[in-house]
């Protein structure tokens, strides 16, 4: 279990000195499956997915850039760039323990970095897209990650502007991808993403929990460390279920009735699991919370892309 929890990148994994192990580790392949999720959200949503040989082979390569590529250069940067908050919180990581030079990680950041945006740029060949909209979001989710860990700007000082960045790119980023490889992403799909984006940012809060010790060692204004743990539990939560009941509303109205009626019955195990986890003890039981609610969430996610996919939102809205 344990060894699991390592490669994962779960917090209290063991320790190994197995050099792929340990890259994979900062890579927190357990971070990949919401990206991956997005990516078949926005296929779906497209409304022009195939299920053919060459359809199905760059949904794999979108997810592989998402996930694996990009997903894995965030976590990765925001390790180098959380060594000191790590060193309090999990001293058994792979940077702090000193089991890997800084050197290496470097090289796995920009390794991963030019690889996703390689990837990108060939599926916007393989689309035949003028302008390569792929790679545009490959690369603009890249600075976001960026910035959300490095100095000076560090968004995951503000709680509230770094959480949703991280919302967003776990939610957002992924669906557009997904969509405009397929298809085309318009406006009103970017607001849409954008406003459940904001559902993501209660669920980047749950991250925050297990680093809020050195997060206020270290003056970092995460939303546990400014509201407490208990409160920063029910933002969390509320969140999660404000805005995916907004996009019920929204289904509604483009006249997607039973996809609004299929969305509420996911969000009710949903409220379930928080209440049962996640508003008890966020510490102690976030990986049950998570491993038990999330999936709730994911499938809303793909119901309203289908959704969205079926219907014409442009001329409806």
């Amino acid at each position: 279990m344990s060894d699991a929890r390592q490669l994962l990148g779960i917090k209290g994994a063991s320790e190994t000195t197995n050099i792929w192990k340990l890259r994979l580790q900062l890579m927190k392949p357990i971070t990949w499956v919401p990206l991956l999720w997005g990516v078949i959200c926005g296929a779906a949503a497209s409304g022009n997915f195939h299920w053919n040989f060459e359809s199905v082979l760059a949904s794999i390569s979108c997810m592989t850039m998402s996930g694996p590529l990009l997903a894995g250069y965030t976590q990765t940067i925001n390790d180098y760039y959380d060594r000191e908050i790590d060193a309090i919180n999990e001293p058994n990581r792979p940077i702090p323990s000193g089991a890997i030079p800084l050197i290496q990680v470097k090289l796995q950041i920009w390794l991963l970095l030019i690889s996703g945006l390689g990837v990108a740029y060939g599926l916007d060949i393989w689309a035949g897209h003028q302008t390569p909209s792929v790679f545009l979001l490959a690369l603009g989710g890249s600075f976001v990650s960026f910035i959300y860990s490095a100095p000076p700007l560090k968004l995951k000082q503000n709680g509230w502007l770094g959480n949703y960045a991280l919302g967003a790119s776990y939610i957002a980023l992924p669906w557009w991808a997904g969509q405009a490889l397929f298809g085309q992403l318009t406006w009103i799909t970017a607001f849409l993403t954008l406003a459940y984006s904001l559902a993501g940012l209660g669920i980047a809060i749950i991250n925050d929990f297990k680093s809020v010790e050195g997060d206020r060692e270290l003056g970092l204004n995460s939303l546990p460390v400014i509201f407490g743990i208990k409160n920063a539990s029910f933002i969390s939560a509320g969140m999660i279920d404000i805005f995916q009941l907004l996009m019920v509303g929204v289904l509604i109205l483009i006249g997607q009735h039973l996809a609004s009626i299929i969305l509420i019955l996911l969000i009710i195990p949903q409220i379930t699991f928080q209440d049962a986890w996640l508003l008890r003890d966020p510490l102690k039981f976030d990986v049950k919370y998570q491993a038990s609610a999330q999936p709730f969430l994911i499938l809303g996610m793909l119901v309203t892309a289908l959704a969205i996919g079926h219907s014409n939102l442009v001329s409806i809205l």
